[in-house]
Parts: structure tokens; sequence; C-alpha cells
């Protein structure tokens, strides 16, 4: 059973991102933000992923790295292709997700949010066990931070429109909140 203790998921893999901060005095957590990621793009079951988000990449590995060479990302979770969790950032900390956003006429999502970036592209479908597991870490969450609602959880393509597209048009929103 999954729990949380001093904003840690416990029992997964913790890799500690340099890529966060605090987030502003008295903030609370409201938001989830969703998003797709695979590096290089449709390319899966590497460790790409989890060195970017630890600033440990070698951009000279695909000619794509070129275009995110020096970007500072992380996120506070990384659901894989077969369901392995990764958590980068305390979720109480402020991790470097959502970039420029807005969510509610509130600027800045990654001040109030939790980023959750599911191995993938917005033109592959998403595997069974990446809804399994990003649902139970979704109720987990509600649970403990209670300022979010399903209201209150959006793709990145919400809170970033006509910047971003993730997770895009093949994920199934209806089979996610349903479980959750």
């Amino acid at each position: 059973m999954m729990e949380i203790k001093n904003h840690i998921l416990q029992n997964i893999k913790f890799l500690k991102s340099p890529n966060f901060n605090e987030r502003p005095h008295n903030t609370k957590i409201s938001l989830i933000v969703i998003h797709a990621i695979s590096l290089p793009p449709k390319q899966y079951n590497n460790d790409h992923i989890e060195k970017f988000f630890l600033n440990e990449l070698d951009f000279s590995l695909d000619s794509f790295y070129k275009d995110i060479e020096g970007l500072k990302v992380s996120s506070h979770i990384l659901i894989k292709r077969d369901g392995e969790i990764i958590q980068f950032v305390p979720f109480n900390m402020r991790a470097w997700h959502a970039g420029v956003s807005s969510f509610h006429n509130k600027d800045n999502c990654n001040d109030f949010s939790i980023g959750i970036e599911l191995e993938g592209s917005e033109d592959d479908i998403f595997e069974d066990i990446q809804y399994e597991k990003l649902s139970q870490i979704t109720s987990l969450l509600m649970q403990e931070y209670t300022d979010i609602s399903k209201e209150n959880i959006k793709g990145h393509s919400d809170v970033a429109p006509g910047r971003k597209t993730d997770p895009g048009n093949l994920f199934d929103w209806d089979r996610y909140l349903s479980n959750v």
C-alpha cells in the first residue's frame, strides 16, 4: 500500500533533483498537472528522463537534445512505461514542470501544483499499469492535500495552452478520473 510521509512516497525510488525551490509562503497545493515525456521523443525504457531531471543527461546522445540543452526541469513524480514510480522532488517543494502557466487566473502553476510525468508521447497510447499507478497516486495526493479536487487535475496543455500539448488526445481522462 502506498503512503506519503514527510511529502515523499514511501517504498519507491527517490532521486533528488536539484531543479526545485521553495513554494511561496502560505501557498496551498491545489492542482495536479499531468504531463507526457519521452527522451528522445517516442523512445522508451531508458534512463534519459531521469538523467535530464538530475542535470546529468549527455546532450550528445541524440540530436534532439540540442533543443533542450541547458534547461533545468523536474517533476515530482515520473511513472515509467512498466509502472515504476520515481519521485524527484518532495511534494511540499516547487518542482519546475509547468513553466509559463495559468489556472483559474493564477499564474505560475508550479507554485501551487504537483507535476506528474508519464513516460510516453502525445501520439502513443499509455500503458494500463501507468493508469493504475497514476490513479493510486492521485487518490493518495487528494487525501494528503485536501485542496486538490478532481476539477483541479489538468493536463499540461490545459495550463499552458498554445505552448504545450501533452499529455495529448490519446490520454484517457475518463478512465483515469473514474478510478480516482
